[in-house]
């Protein structure tokens, strides 16, 4: 089992797509400036990883991230940048009016490594014409991380579900990215994301988050469907610590990482903490009888634990 010590920065909350989905967006209305990013880098003793993700900001653009990269990666060398969702880097490049080729690749020089999973919801247009009307579609989806591979920039893959999709839906999602795998072979973690309806549009409908079993039957069908993945990870800020164990048995071999300071989920209604020590994250691996590792972003093991 792996984890990794990383930190969670939304750098900002301004977006304009306002998904149904999301209770995220416009509620304080920041903008971090890349001081400010540098300085919770370096709150984080021993960090390997910084992820990266916020809104589609109409006050942003590739120089503010370039900008937030190179000071990183002055100061941070060691460190990983894994920034934007897809969904991001489609809308900031068309917003520049720039190719998504020619945006990623000013963001590699930049320092960008890799990049999340997010975005992806489900990569069926009927289903994200409900939830995230806003966003890209599924094929735009699939083209900005077969350009960032091709770049060379690895990232994950995520999947929301437990809202309006059905199991079909589910299983479609799971083919399009193995078969992008196949062809690529980019992709590092699969993270199946539970949706959490508390304070959003959406929630209005579906008022409940999906069960246990659900989410367990979830995370084990993926581990068979992308075997191809070097994870699949149960991400305890949404699953909850115990749930986390459980899922560890499951098919999941990751549980992701420290975090810190994770806003997104916990705007929607996650009540679990915002970030674990490393020690506890060692403890619930150990407590589903598993061999405990720290990775890097590549799922490459720094140090194992008796």
């Amino acid at each position: 089992m792996m984890f990794v010590v990383n930190r969670h920065i939304n750098y900002t909350d301004i977006c304009v797509a306002k998904c149904p989905l999301c209770a995220f967006n416009n509620r304080e209305g920041y903008l971090l400036s890349p001081e400010e990013i540098l300085r919770k880098v370096r709150e984080v003793d021993g960090i390997t990883e910084v992820h990266i993700v916020g809104g589609h900001n109409p006050e942003v653009g590739v120089e503010y991230f370039e900008e937030v990269f190179r000071r990183i990666k002055r100061e941070k060398p060691e460190v990983v940048i894994k920034a934007l969702t897809a969904t991001e880097v489609y809308y900031y490049a068309k917003k520049e009016k720039m190719s998504i080729r020619e945006f990623l690749s000013r963001l590699k020089d930049a320092g960008l490594q890799a990049m999340p999973g997010g975005g992806a919801e489900i990569l069926v247009d009927s289903v994200r014409r409900k939830i995230s009307p806003n966003k890209c579609s599924s094929d735009e989806w699939l083209r900005v991380m077969k350009i960032a591979h091709e770049l060379g920039i690895k990232s994950n893959a995520t999947m929301l579900f437990g809202h309006v999709e059905e199991i079909r839906h589910r299983a479609i999602h799971l083919y399009r990215l193995r078969k992008l795998q196949e062809k690529t072979g980019g992709f590092v973690s699969f993270i199946p994301l539970v949706y959490h309806p508390e304070n959003n549009p959406l929630g209005k409908i579906v008022r409940e988050k999906t069960n246990p079993v659900d989410i367990l039957k979830t995370i084990a069908v993926s581990r068979i469907a992308l075997d191809n993945f070097r994870s699949v990870r149960a991400y305890w800020v949404m699953l909850g610590e115990k749930l986390t164990e459980v899922a560890l048995r499951f098919g999941a071999n990751d549980i992701d990482g420290t975090v810190v300071e994770e806003k997104v989920t916990h705007a929607a209604g996650a009540e679990t903490p915002a970030g674990l020590t490393v020690e506890r994250l060692v403890e619930i691996c150990r407590s589903a009888g598993k061999r405990v590792g720290q990775r890097d972003t590549f799922c490459n093991i720094l140090k194992w634990y008796a």
